[in-house]
């Protein structure tokens, strides 16, 4: 469809976009025949495939019994089942915790924020309210949820709207801060959260443990999310795990932090928790934080119209039938290792930095030069050029720059499907191979 024939406010006025018309698998059908291999899961959030019969029936299932019921008369059971089975997933400091279903991961982030605001008020810590982040972090669109997220570029049309409640360095091997290599810099990424100024106001703490969109799939080092949790728990700070991208098992486990066996006190979900199937968010909620709203006030100020929507969770719990069904979780890491496999090779390209990330959440860095890492200018738009000549392929990637400073810096990300073949890892690789031949052609560098 071209865009003057359009009626929908597009994401970019000067793309013209096809129409998805049937998901089978890891693949997308157009209107006009073409299939697309999803390397990318749609932005990090097919985790089952596309087209899985069961999840539809499940809402509509759902639908035909009660669609929506307001949560302030009524709760359902889908909500209430899904909720149980997202705290039997988590670590053992969730037990006896609540979850708060939302729309999606932004809304997931607003709540958290709201969340850490009113359990400090209820803990008798007033001064308590800034949410800390990373530099070049994302955490979601909306307003509250930019306000932590540390990117450069996202925040720049918005600064004036956003407070600056602090942001410490990112921990980001290939690119440190500091100019130093574990384990020799002792994770000093980590213990700049010890020198912020005014501590004492710090409700929270916000950090993808593996950063996905803006970084790349960066995966930290070991000893720092539990360094990260040692500062939190000395200075009273909520410590906050974003797991929109990396949740419901994209690197291999439930959820990213049980790659460290650290304790966080809220974990957010979103995207593969239900698959894509429907709008579907999280906030997952410590037994510890849950119990000082329900001894205090015993009210939540904050709310939804569609949280905890009946269909939504209905789709959530049908994706998770299918993840425990098909044993997915455990197939993670055979995909990931045959992905890893397909893909190593390019890693020798002049021109490919870095292949980085743990399980089905991966980033292939690009630079200009290979020994100093030096990254592209922003101009020359890389990362966009290597996703459109995978394109070309018919295999769709997720492009991102500013990974270096929030402007330079040019990658993509693979999160595909749980359920990708060795074939359709053959077939990634030979379309990155094929990028790299179109948009380096004759100079390597």
């Amino acid at each position: 469809m071209t865009l003057d024939s359009s009626a929908l406010f597009p994401r970019s006025f000067k793309t013209s976009f096809p129409i998805a018309v049937r998901g089978e698998g890891s693949w997308i059908i157009s209107s006009d025949g073409q299939k697309y291999l999803d390397a990318a899961g749609q932005a990090a959030v097919v985790s089952i495939g596309h087209g899985v019969q069961s999840v539809a029936d499940a809402m509509a299932a759902q639908a035909s019994q009660i669609a929506f019921a307001h949560t302030t008369q009524f709760h359902s059971a889908s909500a209430e089942k899904l909720a149980a089975r997202l705290l039997a997933l988590a670590p053992l400091n969730f037990a006896n915790g609540r979850v708060y279903f939302t729309s999606g991961g932004s809304e997931a982030t607003e709540t958290a924020i709201k969340l850490a605001r009113q359990f400090h008020l209820e803990s008798g810590a007033p001064q308590k309210f800034r949410v800390v982040s990373r530099r070049q972090s994302y955490h979601g669109s909306t307003l509250g949820a930019m306000s932590v997220s540390g990117n450069v570029a996202r925040r720049a049309p918005y600064q004036p709207l956003l407070p600056e409640w602090g942001h410490i360095a990112p921990c980001f091997c290939y690119h440190c801060p500091f100019d130093k290599t574990f384990p020799d810099c002792k994770v000093a990424c980590a213990d700049d959260l010890e020198s912020l100024n005014d501590a004492a106001s710090v409700s929270a703490f916000i950090f993808e443990p593996v950063v996905g969109a803006t970084l790349g799939a960066a995966v930290p080092p070991d000893g720092y999310v539990q360094r990260l949790a040692e500062i939190c728990r000395n200075r009273e700070i909520l410590l906050i795990a974003d797991e929109i991208m990396t949740g419901m098992g994209r690197t291999g486990k439930p959820f990213a932090v049980n790659h460290w066996n650290a304790e966080t006190d809220l974990i957010l979900v979103g995207k593969g928790v239900a698959s894509g199937y429907a709008p579907l968010g999280a906030v997952l909620i410590s037994s510890r934080v849950a119990d000082v709203f329900a001894k205090g006030s015993g009210a939540f100020q904050h709310g939804f119209t569609y949280q905890a929507h009946p269909v939504s969770t209905a789709a959530g719990n049908a994706v998770l039938d299918v993840l425990e069904k098909q044993n997915l979780f455990a197939r993670v890491e055979p995909a990931a290792k045959q992905l890893r496999k397909s893909v190593a090779p390019l890693e020798a390209h002049p021109n490919v930095g870095e292949i980085r990330g743990l399980g089905l959440l991966l980033g292939i860095e690009f630079v200009r030069n290979k020994s100093t890492r030096e990254p592209f200018p922003k101009e020359q738009n890389i990362a966009e050029k290597i996703r459109q000549a995978m394109l070309q392929k018919n295999v769709l990637v997720y492009p991102t720059q500013g990974c270096v400073d929030g402007s330079r810096g040019d990658h993509i990300l693979l999160a595909p499907p749980f359920i990708l073949t060795s074939e359709e890892s053959k077939l990634i690789a030979t379309a990155l191979e094929f990028s790299l031949e179109q948009v380096f052609p004759s100079k390597l560098g």
